[in-house]
């Protein structure tokens, strides 16, 4: 018998790109909003990080070059957490990381973080298809979900996807929650 379907209600995935090894050099955001099953909003930017030096341009091609005339996440910050508002988690690929990013970019630009409960899809995926490794492009090939690792939107969108593929076999997303942490 097939598992029934458990709609985890309206959530938004969250994924940054970085630019150095601090938490606070974001240089890419996406937000996407779930809500009955369905994507219903999406937002990407790129970021201009607090120092020109760029580690992880090998990751996700992002280079000074690119955000140096972007927002900085102050800017940016009003519209993704309008973005947050009315949603009942936060879904992210190693939440802790994301996480992170966001409280030390709110925390350098004198904003407030969202104190929803994250939803960690890393650790959801190693329980309920027991995948490993757990990197989100190995989640994603099991899954079949379509992945341009390393770029925020798509794996924003993959993570949603995560979360919806979940529930079609039956998991309560709240079953996975965890809370917010502050920096």
């Amino acid at each position: 018998m097939q598992p029934k379907c458990v709609s985890p209600g309206r959530f938004a995935a969250l994924d940054f790109e970085t630019a150095d090894y601090g938490r606070d050099s974001a240089c890419a955001v996406a937000v996407v909003v779930a809500e009955q099953g369905k994507i219903v909003k999406q937002v990407y930017s790129l970021i201009r990080p607090p120092r020109r030096e760029f580690v992880f341009s090998y990751l996700h091609g992002i280079t000074w070059n690119d955000v140096a005339r972007k927002p900085l996440f102050g800017e940016l910050w009003p519209q993704l957490s309008d973005m947050l508002q009315g949603v009942e988690f936060v879904a992210a690929h190693n939440a802790s990381f994301d996480r992170g990013v966001l409280n030390a970019c709110c925390a350098a630009h004198g904003a407030t973080p969202t104190e929803l409960p994250y939803l960690c899809t890393m650790k959801l995926s190693r329980r309920i298809w027991n995948v490993y490794p757990t990197k989100l492009s190995d989640v994603c090939r099991h899954l079949s979900i379509p992945l341009q690792h390393h770029e925020a939107l798509s794996d924003a969108l993959a993570c949603a996807q995560i979360v919806l593929k979940a529930s079609e076999v039956g998991v309560r997303a709240d079953a996975f929650l965890g809370k917010a942490r502050r920096p």
